[in-house]
């Protein structure tokens, strides 16, 4: 591919982008499912391309046709198909630059409810999945064992997750996983969104919240995804002048550190292992947690070195938001369905066993980790586990529209010490070689004492606080 060719397909990322905006505005049913507008410009994508459309095509126009191919060109498949393994990469650098880390004893304090439910939901992800490939998808389908985690790489990981790990994917000799994870990603958003609101509505019947007694006074602007204008405030700070250099360019260089950080301490584990143990596993491990890593080391350094706070949470939020709707449309609209269709059956069992699992935990576990407002601070964790952060954050939106209860606060806190591991941190990054280096057995044990860790620590610890 050339410099134009790129080009052009990051102009038809935006184009697309922006008809899934535009029907997200103009469809209600798609409004009142919140859904994101790089979903619906994901599948619009993948309608459009040569999956859908170019297969109903080319028997009539033939192969050389422009429009063999749909009105998405091979070049800007192939561009489309590197972005997501990249822009992983700017969402986990981002996850703490420009945050303040509070102690651990208030973490622990306000967030550890939410963070014994969601531990809990997370690794008990791993056991459901792996016992099911155990069970059922290896000796039945002959599927990979490494196949068990993609609950949680997809659910509770997400699309970016689910690209950042194609490579692994690759080199493990089973690629279709990469295309497996993305769908079940796209079902865990799509059902985690509809579940989540169907739940809001069940909780306000039987009036299990604390907070709302309806979920109809969304305004219509609110449920097009338009803020309104009485409520419309800037998007970011202005920490630097303009002349000196751009705030946007500021931050989307630190972000660029914190990744080659990262980077280099990825080579540097690949050479000590190789010069030390003479393997060869954390060749097996992906770029973007190390960025992680590589962002949490960038932000104590500005701790140390910055008195005037240049960095600016809103600002970096608004270049990870960016990164997470390319990652999402190009992932959704490069997912191949022959893939998925030729491991349907697997495919489906894994999306019920993860659906089932997540709904049953929150109903059964919630009210009993949690003890106070359950409802608003465990949809959260329950959003999370079915389709990323982002998803989380909506359905506490909706449950608690004015921040009323510790739910947003717990939830921050709760991620500072989930999102290292779990949610596409290191245990998720490291799940895929591990099993595959040392197979289901060791890992399921592992997920199995963290599970009950969680359990435990929520029902009989968190689970009887009054606060």
């Amino acid at each position: 591919m050339n410099p134009n060719e790129i080009g052009f397909a990051l102009l038809y990322l935006g184009l697309f982008l922006l008809i899934g905006k535009w029907v997200r505005v103009r469809v209600k049913w798609l409004q009142n499912l919140f859904l994101p507008s790089s979903v619906i410009g994901g599948f619009i994508a993948l309608i459009l391309g040569p999956q859908v459309l170019g297969r109903v095509l080319e028997p009539y126009l033939g192969e050389q046709s422009f429009w063999a191919t749909g009105m998405i060109t091979p070049e800007i498949m192939d561009v489309w198909g590197e972005l997501p393994g990249l822009m992983i990469n700017v969402v986990f650098a981002s996850l703490f630059l420009g945050t303040v880390l509070p102690g651990l004893s208030k973490i622990w304090r306000v967030g550890g409810p939410q963070l014994a439910f969601g531990w809990t939901l997370g690794w008990g992800q791993y056991v459901v999945g792996i016992l099911l490939t155990l069970l059922v998808l290896t000796p039945f389908f002959g599927m990979p064992p490494m196949v068990g985690a993609l609950i949680e790489v997809s659910f509770e990981g997400g699309h970016g997750t689910a690209a950042g790990l194609q490579g692994t994917f690759e080199e493990m000799g089973f690629p279709e996983a990469y295309d497996l994870a993305i769908g079940l990603a796209t079902v865990g958003i799509l059902s985690g969104v509809i579940i989540g609101i169907i739940i809001i509505n069940w909780a306000v019947r039987r009036n299990k919240t604390a907070v709302i007694k309806d979920v109809e006074g969304f305004s219509a602007l609110k449920k097009a995804g338009i803020v309104e204008f009485e409520n419309r405030e800037p998007a970011a700070k202005m920490t630097v002048r303009p002349e000196s250099i751009e705030p946007l360019s500021l931050h989307f260089a630190v972000i660029g550190v914190a990744i080659i950080v990262g980077y280099v301490l990825l080579q540097t584990l690949v050479w000590v292992e190789a010069t030390v143990f003479g393997s060869d596993f954390m060749t097996y491990v992906p770029l973007f947690p190390l960025a992680m890593i590589g962002g949490i080391l960038v932000q104590l350094f500005f701790n140390k070195i910055d008195n005037t706070d240049v960095l600016d949470r809103q600002m970096v939020s608004r270049i990870q938001g960016f990164s997470l709707d390319v990652l999402i449309l190009a992932a959704i609209g490069t997912v191949s369905l022959d893939v998925i269709g030729s491991h349907f059956i697997p495919f489906l069992l894994l999306a019920i066993a993860g659906i089932a699992w997540n709904v049953i935990a929150f109903f059964v576990l919630a009210p009993r980790i949690i003890p106070t407002y359950w409802l608003e601070r465990g949809i959260g964790d329950f959003g999370q586990s079915m389709g990323i952060t982002a998803t989380g954050l909506l359905l506490m939106r909706v449950a608690d529209p004015k921040a009323e209860t510790p739910a947003f606060e717990g939830f921050g806190y709760k991620q500072l010490v989930f999102e290292p591991f779990l949610g596409g941190g290191l245990v998720t990054a490291l799940s895929i070689p591990l099993i595959f280096q040392f197979g289901p057995w060791p890992f399921l044990i592992l997920a199995s004492i963290m599970c009950l860790t969680g359990l435990l620590a929520g029902l009989f610890y968190f689970g009887k606080k009054k606060s």
